[in-house]
């Protein structure tokens, strides 16, 4: 398999929005979650700060293997999650719907020494609340190795 174009990928994927979706803690799960992760006591319905990740990735309207293939990779391929950055506007709270909503914001080509050629993705998730408020962000990097067929 060759490599692909960036410039055609960045062409057809940067501003690529996803169809996006809703999400929704029960407080179960909130429970199970906060006890699985041993973390500190948060009183309830507030949810752990992972659910802005969690919560986006649930609510965003595609699967990880229908993200990846945007760009030409599988799950074969070795992607990986590469940087994170989450904003907490307002804490999230369980039993409480959720819009998500965005799409694919920037996609680069990158070349390290040991890693070889790679392309970068990056994609921004809004968590909208009831009220239409945006109450937090998830924007993630999806580094994608590109390896051509010898």
């Amino acid at each position: 398999m060759s490599i692909p174009d960036i410039d055609e990928l960045r062409a057809r994927v940067v501003n690529h929005a996803f169809p996006g979706g809703t999400f929704r803690v029960p407080e179960y799960e909130r429970w199970l979650s906060h006890d699985a992760m041993h973390a500190p006591p948060i009183e309830a319905p507030v949810l752990h700060p992972v659910w802005i990740l969690l919560g986006a990735l649930r609510g965003m309207g595609v699967s990880i293997d229908e993200l990846t293939a945007l760009v030409g990779a599988g799950a074969h391929d070795g992607t990986v999650f590469g940087e994170t950055v989450m904003e907490q506007h307002q804490p999230l709270r369980a039993d409480t719907d959720y819009v998500v909503r965005g799409g694919i914001v920037d996609l680069v080509r990158r070349e390290g020494r040991r890693a070889g050629l790679m392309d970068l993705m990056t994609f921004r998730l809004e968590l909208v609340d009831p009220e239409g408020v945006v109450a937090a962000v998830s924007e993630q990097t999806f580094v994608f190795p590109r390896r051509s067929a010898a």
